[in-house]
């Protein structure tokens, strides 16, 4: 079952969830920087980028891409509706979990009472691709298969809702099975859905997160929209021009238990201005970054830092730095009211730490919200924070000032992190991740 969401300028949750323990499990990690957690974590924090070039999906065209290059699980005896990269990403990142499926059993935990929620954009359109290049070879050859697809095609590879269908066939899960599909926020709108799953006492686990593979479709489709850089993209650089590209797939198991790392808090909002641009004033991210805060029952000035959506798009940058300035700013230099922005003259070092982790990374589209509060969960596993990847001399100096992590930052573990992501249509979503100590009485509510 695929689900869409079309969402309105309001926090999920109105008020602070205390009683509603939200645990994410360690992830399930595939992307660019490796498969294991020692490999992500420390090129995570060195600030090193995942990216190679190549024109595999824009032909005579170079472009730096974030492709994963770790062995992936192999799906020759797979069901053929589930055969694509997609789900062997996802598949890989499932293998990571296994201490924690396994706990489930032990804790006694039915099937039925496990959900699966993912979030991707493109399922298997790579796999529907290459079918069309053989049809058109076969077409170009006149051979007597010319119309009909490859003998090994299957569409249902392409269906946003197979990604869902495989976790739960690979994992024995047999409760709400569905995936969202929300361009870039969607799998950050798949652990929110987990945590409402578990609030409503429809599920006793979810595995939730996301998954996109690199296709034709989205690299050129970007492309058509000028929104590709080709070089290295450079969020909040002065001469940023655009993303780079990546895939990656990252699952959790999310449960009611107190401790561990928490999702104390999300907010969603839609722009409503653009299909593909966002609001310049940075208001829809300002509202979900609001509502984020109000559902965790935290004040600005208690976040310690910040995942930026930094995408490295000149909108983005502009309208996510103008947003954070004028809500946390605004906690750090009370008098300067709602109007603190580029022209406030408040102590930027006061302000939550900040980086943006796509320069690693690529931006990974439907897998990018999983992604980055996978990156926040290291963040607070680790107590470090994730150096920014641009240069301090090429930070733009026409947006608001930021308190940017970098290598030389002084290591303040963090405690509490927001993660953002803005999408397509103008929906937006952040997360606020905590780390709490066990509850001695109670494991579980």
């Amino acid at each position: 079952m695929t689900e869409s969401v079309a969402t309105v300028a309001t926090a999920t949750t109105k008020g602070r969830d205390t009683g509603n323990a939200c645990r994410l499990s360690r992830p399930g990690i595939v992307c660019p920087l490796g498969a294991d957690h020692g490999l992500i974590s420390s090129a995570l924090f060195s600030a090193s980028r995942g990216l190679r070039v190549s024109d595999d999906f824009s032909p005579g065209t170079p472009l730096s891409l974030g492709r994963v290059t770790a062995r992936l699980v192999d799906d020759s005896d797979w069901p053929a509706p589930l055969r694509s990269r997609n789900n062997r990403l996802l598949a890989t990142a499932l293998e990571q979990l296994a201490p924690e499926l396994e706990a489930l059993k032990r804790q006694g935990i039915a099937p039925e009472r496990i959900g699966v929620v993912l979030g991707t954009s493109t399922s298997g359109i790579g796999e529907t691709e290459a079918a069309m290049d053989a049809q058109r070879a076969a077409v170009a050859q006149g051979t007597p298969s010319a119309d009909s697809w490859p003998e090994n095609f299957e569409y249902r590879r392409q269906e946003l809702g197979a990604p869902a269908e495989c976790v739960a066939w690979l994992s024995g899960a047999r409760g709400p099975v569905y995936t969202l599909s929300t361009a870039c926020t969607s799998s950050a709108k798949a652990l929110a859905s987990a945590r409402r799953l578990l609030a409503s006492g429809q599920c006793d686990a979810v595995i939730a997160g996301g998954a996109d593979s690199l296709c034709h479709m989205t690299v050129k489709g970007f492309m058509s929209l000028e929104a590709v850089s080709r070089k290295e993209s450079l969020p909040l650089g002065a001469e940023r021009d655009g993303i780079n590209l990546g895939e990656a797939a990252v699952l959790f198991v999310v449960t009611p238990e107190r401790g561990g790392v928490q999702l104390t808090g999300v907010g969603e909002s839609s722009d409503a201005h653009h299909i593909s641009a966002p609001c310049p004033d940075g208001s829809g991210a300002e509202a979900a970054m609001r509502g984020a805060l109000a559902s965790a029952g935290r004040a600005p000035g208690e976040i310690d830092y910040i995942n930026l959506h930094g995408t490295a798009t000149p909108l983005n940058d502009a309208m996510e730095s103008l947003a954070i300035s004028r809500l946390f700013g605004a906690a750090v230099d009370p008098d300067s009211g709602s109007d603190a922005g580029a022209d406030s003259d408040i102590d930027q070092l006061r302000l939550p730490a900040v980086s943006s982790t796509k320069a690693l990374t690529g931006h990974t589209l439907g897998a990018c919200g999983a992604l980055e509060a996978a990156f926040c969960w290291l963040a607070l596993e680790h107590g470090r924070l994730p150096p920014h990847a641009t240069p301090r001399e090429a930070l733009d100096p026409t947006l608001p000032a930021l308190n940017i992590v970098y290598r030389d930052r002084p290591e303040t573990p963090p405690l509490r992190v927001m993660s953002n992501a803005f999408a397509f249509g103008g929906n937006n979503i952040s997360l606020v991740l905590e780390r709490h100590t066990p509850d001695p009485e109670s494991s579980a509510c």
